[in-house]
């Protein structure tokens, strides 16, 4: 790498003075765990998604975790979800004593297959949920998915981690599945360093997620400190979790949600500038839905070149002073998973074959003109 090209990184939070005032601001206020910008941040969240509920936690991994929790797995029941996605997302599974029951991807698009899901929800009477996971903003056929939950009377919990703020036929994702967990941890499209949401229109999951994500209290620290009733009295009715999001997250939160749509108007105009410089090359572009709006979290080019690993890709890329990631790398040939449930690539080999030639370039709209001309050049220049 030249000494006078800096590095561009693969992803850098999306912050402004706007994120720092509202940061000082609350930090003056004294008020720093969960409370009225919490409050707040839920309440526009809700708004902005046109959901009924969108209670605030610390991360998508808790709001998962609380999610199936809610609607009642435990142990030895199974979950179905793909297994091209983040451990989190089986992870939460596994909390519970339940297990995942992997489904493989559907080239076209690189969510969960729906006929592979429909196949095994007919012969597993052990799935309980349905979890799809919204790969790189892209939405998964909701529609179909719970047309099977309906069909086989199993909710169905929506990972969107990548996919604030997509839309099918112009309805937010979060307004489709009995939840949906939204991530902002750095790296996201709204961005408060580490957090998430869950949104849902059932009155009886979103008081349980409520109680359960601040230790099973039956009130949250916010009206314990402002109501009429004595601050030290509350009751713990159930084992609950430490989940709850502080002011200074909800702060943040607060700015970055009103940016929603200029900043996907910024990674989608950056996505169709790839799109046209890389038609050319030996490369699948990203997958779209004409009915849908992509959140376009993340810009995943697939290689279709023998003549260049998606490794050296990378390596050569780094030494051309860019940034990239892969996502992901299936769980069915991380150890754990892999070990736990014997599973075999062989299994899964959508996902398999998407990993070995996948990689996401960077993606965000404070990308100056001289840096994204470096990331195409670079590319075209490796690929042609």
């Amino acid at each position: 790498m030249s000494q006078d090209l800096p590095f561009i990184p693969f992803a850098i939070p999306q912050i402004d003075e706007s994120e720092i005032d509202a940061v000082v601001s609350t930090m003056k206020s004294g008020w720093l765990t969960t409370g009225p910008k919490t409050a707040e941040f839920e309440k526009r969240f809700a708004e902005f998604i046109g959901c009924k509920h969108a209670l605030a936690v610390n991360s998508a991994t808790a709001g998962l975790h609380l999610s199936l929790e809610a609607i009642g797995i435990g142990p030895g029941d199974e979950v179905a979800t793909t297994p091209f996605t983040f451990t989190a997302t089986a992870e939460a599974i596994h909390y519970l004593g339940a297990h995942p029951k992997f489904i493989d991807i559907d080239p076209e698009n690189y969510n969960i297959s729906i006929p592979l899901l429909e196949k095994e929800l007919a012969a597993n009477p052990n799935i309980k949920a349905i979890l799809p996971v919204h790969f790189a903003g892209l939405p998964c056929d909701m529609d179909r998915i719970m047309e099977l939950g309906k069909a086989y009377s199993i909710p169905v919990i929506e990972d969107a981690a990548h996919a604030l703020p997509a839309t099918i036929n112009g309805k937010k994702i979060g307004t489709f599945g009995d939840a949906t967990v939204y991530s902002f941890y750095a790296t996201k499209t709204l961005c408060t360093g580490e957090g998430g949401m869950v949104c849902t229109e059932n009155d009886e999951f979103a008081a349980r997620v409520s109680t359960m994500r601040l230790h099973g209290i039956d009130r949250n620290v916010f009206n314990r400190y402002t109501s009429t009733k004595p601050s030290w009295q509350y009751d713990v009715v159930a084992a609950g979790y430490k989940y709850n999001l502080t002011d200074i997250a909800s702060a943040i939160g607060i700015e970055q949600l009103r940016k929603q749509e200029s900043l996907r108007e910024g990674r989608e105009t950056l996505a169709n500038l790839y799109n046209r410089e890389f038609s050319e090359l030996p490369v699948s572009l990203p997958p779209t839905r004409e009915d849908c709006q992509h959140a376009w979290h993340l810009y995943p080019l697939v290689l279709n070149t023998t003549s260049l690993s998606r490794n050296e890709f990378i390596e050569e890329l780094s030494k051309a002073g860019i940034g990239t990631s892969v996502h992901f790398i299936p769980l069915h040939i991380q150890p754990f998973w892999k070990n736990t449930y014997q599973l075999e690539e062989k299994q899964f080999p959508e996902s398999a074959k998407l990993f070995n030639s996948i990689v996401s370039l960077p993606l965000y709209p404070s990308l100056t003109d001289d840096e994204t001309s470096r990331i195409m050049h670079s590319v075209k220049t490796l690929l042609t």
